[in-house]
């Protein structure tokens, strides 16, 4: 009998576990019978899906293909069989993993996690914090909640929030070096830059009498891999940051943190998404995550 299904299942299982060994142990079979598996896949669709070392499992671009729509399909059934056993209602439930970056997870998603947990005691929730550029494959990751241009690819988007973005500095830093008046100042300045942007010793202004948009050369000699470090250095005086406005307002309305060269940064928008694989058919836990996030930034 075709067991198209089982197939695919098993070779999800060898994708999220890395090895065709652990995945023999999660499914109560010999790692030899998974290999032939897969291998049978592979012969069935005359492409190959993986390519097999001694340390790790590599996915050619038709094992990516493959494992989004193994995946979808797989949701599908369990939804269906909960679907009818429910009688018609489904309940979000599964393992779900996000990847988001750090300032907006502290910000939107960690202060309201217990109330989506209570919200939906079925999921499964593992959620991670980085910042930077994510592979939802290689992080196995479902959601990735990200700020900046989305690249072209087959990833499903949809945005989150929309904020400007804020050079700033603290009081005492100010103070003691002087308060920019033009973005050519900053040459004279410690700036504090993110290490994950490819553009980090540069940063983007709009001439508030021409409207030309220019970039701007800034130095310092620190460099942080997320928001929240650069915000702390910005805070303790080391240098002057450019950071989202969700995410040092509330410093500013302290007065912790004063915002400069407002008329240059007019244009300085940032965009952020929730990322997902692209399919027709979303998983109800994802969706609910989504959906759920989307709100906690509405309320904020």
């Amino acid at each position: 009998m075709d067991n198209r299904a089982g197939e695919m299942e098993t070779f999800v299982r060898v994708i999220e576990h890395g090895s065709f060994s652990q995945a023999a142990r999660d499914l109560h079979m010999s790692p030899s019978a998974v290999s032939k598996l897969v291998t049978r896949i592979e012969d069935r669709l005359g492409t190959r899906l993986l390519v097999r070392s001694t340390r790790q499992l590599q996915l050619t671009p038709e094992g990516e293909m493959y494992l989004r729509r193994a995946r979808t399909i797989l949701d599908q059934i369990d939804e269906t069989d909960r679907l009818i056993g429910g009688g018609g209602q489904v309940a979000p439930r599964g393992k779900l993993s996000v990847n988001a970056s750090v300032a907006f997870a502290q910000v939107f998603i960690v202060p309201n996690l217990p109330r989506f947990l209570r919200q939906y005691p079925d999921i499964e929730l593992e959620l991670t914090q980085t910042d930077g550029i994510v592979d939802l494959l290689e992080e196995r990751a479902d959601i990735a909640i990200r700020s900046g241009l989305l690249p072209d690819s087959n990833l499903m988007a949809r945005k989150l929030l929309e904020t400007k973005r804020k050079i700033v500095a603290s009081p005492d830093y100010l103070a003691d070096h002087g308060i920019p008046q033009t973005p050519a100042d900053l040459a004279h300045h410690k700036c504090l830059r993110f290490s994950f942007i490819k553009g980090r010793n540069f940063w983007p202004f709009t001439d508030p009498q021409t409207n030309r948009r220019f970039e701007q050369t800034i130095n310092g000699d620190f460099l942080g891999n997320n928001g929240p470090l650069v915000k702390s250095m910005c805070l303790a005086g080391i240098g002057i940051a450019r950071i989202g406005n969700f995410h040092v307002q509330d410093a500013i309305d302290r007065g912790e943190l004063i915002e400069i060269l407002k008329d240059w940064t007019a244009d300085d928008v940032e965009t952020v998404h929730a990322v997902w694989a692209g399919h027709d058919h979303l998983a109800t836990r994802v969706r609910a995550f989504i959906d759920f996030v989307a709100n906690c930034v509405k309320e904020a």
